[in-house]
């Protein structure tokens, strides 16, 4: 009986949606990336929504100083949250 409970584990595991993280929708670019020119940064890369909605993630983000951060912007307001400083 134990090798068919594993079994059926194993199916279901492979049957539940995979999380990962999202782009941007066109509206939400906009209004993040118009916060971040309001905040001096001059360019950016990726842009993702964490798989759990908790926070946006931009990285290698160039700030007014030259200085390259990673970001993470409060999901409702895109407000700065973090600034992580690439090494």
């Amino acid at each position: 009986m134990k090798p068919t409970i594993l079994a059926a584990a194993g199916v279901m595991a492979l049957t539940l949606p995979a999380f990962a993280d999202r782009d941007p929708t066109p509206e939400e670019r906009a209004a993040i990336e118009a916060v971040l020119a309001e905040q001096g940064f001059t360019q950016w890369g990726s842009i993702e929504l964490e798989d759990d909605e908790s926070r946006w993630e931009v990285d290698d983000a160039i700030a007014p100083d030259g200085k390259e951060y990673d970001l993470e912007l409060d999901p409702g307001t895109y407000e700065i949250i973090k600034r992580d400083p690439e090494d």
